[in-house]
């Protein structure tokens, strides 16, 4: 069993949602493994923070060795810029064989794979191919995290709209609060409620310091079946 864990935007909570839905399941005795395919933006030591962080969620050992390192984050690029031109910054074209590859590896080792997408839906991997295509090649269905601050609705309703015409399955989407302040919260979140035909998994409030087995409490994964 997996699940893609896809956003509005970037900024909006993925690493979040997938770390908490790791010790999630984890607390259900399963096995689990977080990937992140793609990832832009390194540290001095090479290290991409979303991809340490979803390495310690995981209870599955796999990864300690740099071979496992390959499997959990197959393309890692030092430039924090779209995943397309950190790549071809590096000298790379982003190749979708090998990601499925991995995650194959992954899946067997584990009963649930959390797959952390990079940006949002639509955002290119390769000169004719983007993550929605990615989505469609590991056929997982998809966990929206809807960042809840002005200009949301929008953001949530459009990708939900592509979800639904590049016919991927949408199995619920987070509302992360990412504005204190944002007005009218409830009344937003009661609209995409309305509009959006998956389970609202639970609602994350604003934190200072996002803490992942703190937001695994507001979300209810009994509604993933």
């Amino acid at each position: 069993m997996g699940y893609f864990i896809t956003g509005t935007d970037t900024g909006v909570g993925k690493t979040l949602i997938s770390c908490a839905l790791l010790h999630g399941f984890a607390a259900q005795g399963k096995r689990v493994i977080g990937m992140k395919p793609v990832a832009a933006g390194c540290d001095a030591y090479g290290q991409n923070d979303d991809v340490l962080q979803l390495r310690a969620a995981s209870n599955v050992q796999h990864g300690i060795d740099t071979s496992g390192i390959e499997q959990i984050n197959p393309y890692c690029f030092e430039s924090a810029v779209a995943p397309h031109l950190a790549a071809q910054l590096a000298g790379f074209s982003i190749d979708f064989a090998r990601i499925v590859a991995a995650y194959a590896e992954l899946a067997a080792q584990a009963d649930v794979v959390i797959v952390e997408g990079a940006g949002g839906l639509l955002v290119p991997l390769n000169a004719a191919q983007d993550s929605s295509d990615l989505m469609r090649e590991l056929a997982l269905p998809l966990i929206l995290v809807v960042g809840m601050r002005l200009g949301c609705l929008n953001h949530a309703l459009l990708t939900v709209e592509a979800i639904t015409a590049r016919g991927l399955v949408l199995a619920g989407w987070v509302a992360n609060v990412l504005d204190d302040g944002m007005a009218m919260l409830d009344g937003n979140i009661a609209a995409l409620r309305e509009r959006i035909g998956a389970p609202l998994l639970g609602v994350v409030p604003y934190q200072l310091q996002p803490d992942a087995r703190r937001t695994i409490e507001c979300l209810q994964l009994e509604h993933l079946g």
